[in-house]
């Protein structure tokens, strides 16, 4: 299922927000990026979620950033899946 929002894994952890935001600019205006935090380390857990305006946009930067190398590694790009929310009783 295609969505605005794309998953990105296996990103260096030397990358910044500022460093992931610019590289998929390149390609689609980006509305919202967000890293991925462990909760005992505060550390990047080497993934982020990446948002778009439109489907269109986020077709188009998967596409493009997909497999490409950015600080050493080569990051893997999808869709980003949402989680299913338990109905509360």
């Amino acid at each position: 299922m295609e969505t605005k929002k794309l998953f990105v894994g296996w990103i260096s952890w030397n990358l910044s927000w500022q460093d992931l935001k610019d590289a998929f600019a390149e390609h689609a205006e980006v509305v919202h990026a967000r890293i991925i935090m462990d909760r005992e380390t505060n550390k990047s857990r080497g993934f982020w979620f990446v948002e778009f305006n439109s489907v269109e946009d986020a077709v188009k930067a998967k596409e493009a950033m997909d497999g490409v190398e950015l600080d050493g590694r080569a990051i893997k790009v999808d869709f980003a899946q949402e989680k299913e929310r338990k109905e509360e009783d």
